[in-house]
């Protein structure tokens, strides 16, 4: 069991609400923060948050909040799991009505279109640095629904502060959510945000019938393109051999859990981009982050094919499967000349 504290989780979806769930059993006292009133209602008086957490009891410890000022009232650690859409919105309430510097621990997996900011970036754009301690960024392989369950997790938490990362390592670690640390932070952002762009193309295989040799390829090129465009940035190559590199895509693109992927699924199946927001019900990082990287890519002169031809799909009204025949007619290239040409990258 961990020490007393209290702890503000800013976000009350599905993740939010389950890492709240891991600092609950730790011993934290948690405040979960919402928008609608009406869920932490539900939160305080069921203990339940049923529209993202079905048939999930949530421990009496969490407190839910409405209010962001009382949430953090005497907090210096905040967990932010809200969409990247809504970060710098989010941040500038906080900036308003909190009275002491924070440390920022962020959970979200995306890159800001334009900016080109990774959420780190992004949270020390924002924020003035006074209201600011440090940013820790917690990713890794870690599906709501699984962690909810208290089934078996692991995940990677990175930071320019490596004692604030082992301090938050320390928050959440336990026999059930394992925490490993990594100082590539970096490598583990682009790592935990490109992943979602493999994971939305991976649905989109299966949404057209390919089967397991194309999500087998497809994960394995993905893999080379987050890594291809993260060495070219400075990151890690290593990195996306870990958790939040082959890790996060396994699970992304192969579980009925991950929501890039049945959004992916769907538009494998013929359904038109609007027509699976709508249906999803929950933000899809995945598109953002599309764009975010095929700009990215444009930056730095990074070949990533499969995320030109998902930009393709999503933003030009191309066919997916036009797309996909696209992709399998490109010139011949050697695999690992291609792997020496990354490694070669960082090493030089």
């Amino acid at each position: 069991m961990k020490s007393s504290k209290n702890v503000t989780v800013v976000g009350a979806g599905s993740w939010g609400s389950a890492l709240a769930m891991v600092l609950a059993d730790n011993g934290l006292e948690v405040r979960l923060w919402g928008h609608k009133k009406e869920q932490i209602d539900e939160i305080n008086s069921k203990h339940t948050n049923q529209k993202y957490l079905k048939e999930i009891e949530l421990p009496e410890s969490i407190i839910g909040y409405h209010d962001l000022g009382e949430s953090l009232d005497g907090v210096d650690t905040i967990i932010l799991a809200v969409p990247t859409k809504a970060i710098r919105g989010v941040l500038g309430q906080i900036q308003e009505v909190q009275r002491a510097p924070l440390t920022v621990v962020h959970v979200s997996k995306g890159i800001e279109p334009d900016s080109l900011l990774r959420i780190s970036e992004l949270i020390e754009d924002e924020m003035a640095p006074e209201n600011l301690h440090t940013v820790v960024v917690l990713s890794g392989p870690s599906h709501a629904e699984e962690v909810s369950l208290r089934h078996p997790t692991t995940v990677t938490v990175s930071s320019k502060d490596m004692k604030a990362a082992e301090e938050v390592q320390d928050l959440f670690m336990n026999m059930n959510f394992r925490v490993y640390t990594n100082p590539d932070l970096l490598g583990v952002e682009i790592g935990g945000a490109l992943k979602n762009i493999i994971a939305l193309a991976a649905g989109i295989t299966d949404g057209l019938g390919y089967g397991d040799n194309a999500k087998a390829a497809l994960i394995t090129r993905g893999l080379a393109e987050i890594a291809r465009l993260g060495t070219k940035m400075g990151a890690n190559p290593l990195t996306f051999s870990g958790l939040t590199g082959i890790g996060d895509l396994i699970v992304t693109c192969t579980s009925v859990h991950s929501r890039n992927w049945r959004a992916g699924n769907m538009l494998g199946k013929g359904h038109n981009l609007d027509e699976v927001l709508a249906n999803m019900g929950m933000v899809v990082e995945g598109v953002r982050t599309t764009k975010a990287a095929h700009q990215l890519a444009e930056k730095y002169e990074v070949k990533m094919p499969i995320t030109d031809a998902l930009y393709d799909v999503l933003f030009n009204k191309v066919e997916a499967k036009e797309a996909v025949d696209h992709l399998m007619g490109r010139g011949k290239t050697n695999e690992m000349e291609d792997l020496v040409n990354i490694l070669g990258e960082r090493l030089t």
